[in-house]
């Protein structure tokens, strides 16, 4: 079980993330760096995200516990990401504050959208 939840991950994870790198490799060839850095970061979350999905595969688990620990996952993998993606000003506390409030609802109206979309098509 564990096995096939760490496959399904890699796979949900890893071909957007190779998909992604090999666009970013291409931009930095260019010099595009900024364009190859940002593609990379994106890559680096979208991979953490898929992988992540197989939280919800876990039948066992209730829908507030594949919850928090999916939330706690992203709080230590994706919100660094964003404070040093070079995305968003990061000159102070405050930067980080708001960096979190749009991690926060971003993360809020995603979740939603995704268990209101699990709910209608029975996934």
């Amino acid at each position: 079980m564990k096995i096939q939840l760490f496959l399904k991950g890699m796979l949900r994870g890893g071909i957007p993330f190779v998909i992604m790198s090999i666009i970013a490799y291409i931009l930095y060839l260019q010099n595009s760096i900024t364009d190859a850095k940002g593609t990379f970061y994106a890559a680096l979350i979208a991979f953490i995200v898929g992988f992540a999905t197989v939280i919800y595969d876990i039948n066992q688990w209730s829908l507030t516990k594949k919850t928090v620990i999916h939330f706690l996952l992203m709080l230590l993998t994706i919100y660094p990401i964003l404070l040093f993606s070079g995305w968003f000003p990061l000159q102070n506390i405050t930067d980080a504050l708001v960096i979190f409030g749009y991690f926060l609802v971003t993360g809020a109206i995603l979740w939603s959208v995704l268990l209101f979309l699990a709910k209608k098509f029975n996934w």
